[in-house]
Protein backbone atom coordinates (compact mmCIF):
# COMPACT_ATOMS: atom_id res chain seq x y z
CA UNK A 1 0.00 0.00 0.00
CA UNK A 2 1.03 3.52 -0.91
CA UNK A 3 -0.62 6.86 -0.46
CA UNK A 4 -0.70 8.62 -4.07
CA UNK A 5 -1.51 12.53 -3.58
CA UNK A 6 -3.01 14.95 -6.59
CA UNK A 7 -0.70 17.67 -4.52
CA UNK A 8 -1.07 20.58 -6.70
CA UNK A 9 -3.60 22.08 -4.73
CA UNK A 10 -4.25 19.67 -2.08
CA UNK A 11 -4.79 21.53 1.60
CA UNK A 12 -4.15 17.97 3.81
CA UNK A 13 -0.11 17.43 2.52
CA UNK A 14 1.00 17.58 6.14
CA UNK A 15 -1.80 15.44 7.67
CA UNK A 16 -0.66 12.53 5.35
CA UNK A 17 2.46 12.78 6.34
CA UNK A 18 2.08 12.65 9.25
CA UNK A 19 -0.44 9.49 9.46
CA UNK A 20 2.18 7.50 6.52
CA UNK A 21 4.94 8.10 8.91
CA UNK A 22 2.96 6.98 11.52
CA UNK A 23 2.63 3.68 9.80
CA UNK A 24 6.02 3.52 7.59
CA UNK A 25 3.29 4.07 4.27
CA UNK A 26 5.44 5.51 1.14
CA UNK A 27 3.59 8.42 -0.38
CA UNK A 28 4.07 9.89 -3.85
CA UNK A 29 2.98 13.65 -4.20
CA UNK A 30 2.64 14.77 -7.86
CA UNK A 31 2.92 18.45 -8.67
CA UNK A 32 3.17 20.24 -11.71
CA UNK A 33 6.53 22.48 -12.54
CA UNK A 34 4.58 25.52 -11.28
CA UNK A 35 4.64 23.76 -7.19
CA UNK A 36 7.33 22.84 -4.91
CA UNK A 37 7.46 20.55 -2.19
CA UNK A 38 10.11 19.30 -0.13
CA UNK A 39 8.45 17.63 3.08
CA UNK A 40 11.73 15.34 3.73
CA UNK A 41 9.47 12.27 3.57
CA UNK A 42 7.43 12.03 0.42
CA UNK A 43 8.82 11.41 -3.48
CA UNK A 44 7.68 14.02 -5.61
CA UNK A 45 6.98 13.45 -9.32
CA UNK A 46 7.17 17.13 -11.26
CA UNK A 47 4.99 16.51 -14.63
CA UNK A 48 5.10 19.14 -16.90
CA UNK A 49 2.13 21.60 -16.83
CA UNK A 50 -0.07 20.50 -18.82
CA UNK A 51 -3.87 20.22 -19.06
CA UNK A 52 -4.82 16.58 -16.72
CA UNK A 53 -0.22 15.87 -16.72
CA UNK A 54 -0.58 15.02 -13.11
CA UNK A 55 -3.67 13.26 -12.83
CA UNK A 56 -2.19 11.07 -16.01
CA UNK A 57 1.10 10.60 -14.17
CA UNK A 58 -0.72 9.62 -10.92
CA UNK A 59 -3.08 6.97 -12.63
CA UNK A 60 0.02 5.29 -14.51
CA UNK A 61 1.63 4.71 -11.17
CA UNK A 62 -1.67 3.66 -8.82
CA UNK A 63 -2.14 -0.26 -8.03
CA UNK A 64 -4.49 -2.09 -6.51
CA UNK A 65 -4.80 -1.63 -2.45
CA UNK A 66 -3.40 2.40 -3.37
CA UNK A 67 -4.75 5.04 -1.52
CA UNK A 68 -4.98 7.72 -3.90
CA UNK A 69 -5.67 11.45 -2.56
CA UNK A 70 -7.56 13.87 -5.19
CA UNK A 71 -10.34 16.49 -5.56
CA UNK A 72 -10.83 15.41 -9.13
CA UNK A 73 -13.89 12.69 -9.64
CA UNK A 74 -12.47 11.92 -12.82
CA UNK A 75 -8.63 10.70 -11.34
CA UNK A 76 -10.82 9.20 -8.37
CA UNK A 77 -13.30 6.95 -10.83
CA UNK A 78 -10.11 5.66 -12.77
CA UNK A 79 -8.08 4.98 -9.48
CA UNK A 80 -11.66 3.00 -8.23
CA UNK A 81 -11.11 1.25 -11.74
CA UNK A 82 -7.65 -0.26 -10.89
CA UNK A 83 -8.45 -1.37 -7.22
CA UNK A 84 -7.00 1.34 -5.46
CA UNK A 85 -9.09 3.65 -2.83
CA UNK A 86 -9.66 6.62 -3.10
CA UNK A 87 -10.85 9.96 -0.98
CA UNK A 88 -11.19 13.83 -1.11
CA UNK A 89 -9.36 16.89 1.08
CA UNK A 90 -12.59 16.87 3.20
CA UNK A 91 -12.63 12.65 4.11
CA UNK A 92 -15.25 11.57 1.06
CA UNK A 93 -14.55 8.59 0.43
CA UNK A 94 -15.05 7.93 -3.18
CA UNK A 95 -17.37 4.34 -4.21
CA UNK A 96 -18.86 2.49 -6.89
CA UNK A 97 -21.84 3.18 -5.12
CA UNK A 98 -21.14 7.12 -5.58
CA UNK A 99 -18.75 7.95 -8.25
CA UNK A 100 -21.36 7.63 -11.00
CA UNK A 101 -23.68 10.62 -9.26
CA UNK A 102 -20.56 13.05 -9.09
CA UNK A 103 -19.07 12.52 -12.10
CA UNK A 104 -23.09 13.36 -13.41
CA UNK A 105 -22.97 16.43 -10.73
CA UNK A 106 -20.08 17.73 -12.44
CA UNK A 107 -20.96 16.95 -16.01
CA UNK A 108 -23.84 19.11 -14.90
CA UNK A 109 -22.19 21.89 -13.19
CA UNK A 110 -19.81 22.32 -16.50
CA UNK A 111 -22.90 22.54 -19.07
CA UNK A 112 -24.05 25.46 -16.53
CA UNK A 113 -20.72 27.34 -16.92
CA UNK A 114 -20.82 26.87 -20.46
CA UNK A 115 -23.76 28.56 -20.70
CA UNK A 116 -22.78 31.49 -18.81
CA UNK A 117 -24.43 30.21 -15.52
CA UNK A 118 -23.37 30.67 -12.31
CA UNK A 119 -22.62 27.84 -9.74
CA UNK A 120 -21.19 28.71 -6.41
CA UNK A 121 -17.75 28.19 -5.41
CA UNK A 122 -16.32 25.60 -2.70
CA UNK A 123 -16.74 27.07 1.19
CA UNK A 124 -14.27 28.49 3.05
CA UNK A 125 -12.01 24.84 4.48
CA UNK A 126 -12.44 24.39 8.52
CA UNK A 127 -10.39 22.47 10.97
CA UNK A 128 -13.69 20.57 10.84
CA UNK A 129 -12.69 19.63 7.52
CA UNK A 130 -8.87 18.40 8.68
CA UNK A 131 -10.22 16.55 11.79
CA UNK A 132 -13.11 14.49 9.23
CA UNK A 133 -9.76 14.02 6.70
CA UNK A 134 -7.71 12.62 9.26
CA UNK A 135 -10.33 10.56 10.99
CA UNK A 136 -11.44 8.81 7.21
CA UNK A 137 -7.55 8.40 5.73
CA UNK A 138 -7.16 6.69 9.42
CA UNK A 139 -10.02 4.15 8.99
CA UNK A 140 -8.86 3.69 5.24
CA UNK A 141 -5.72 3.00 6.09
CA UNK A 142 -6.10 0.41 9.41
CA UNK A 143 -9.00 -1.28 6.45
CA UNK A 144 -6.27 -2.58 4.05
Amino acid sequence: MRILVDADACPVKEIIVKLAKEKNISVIMFIDTSHVINDGYSEVITVDQGRDSVDIALINKVSKDDIVITQDYGVAAMALGKGAKALNQNGLVYSDENIDRLLFERHLAQKVRRSKGRISGPRKRTSTDDLNFELTLKALINSI
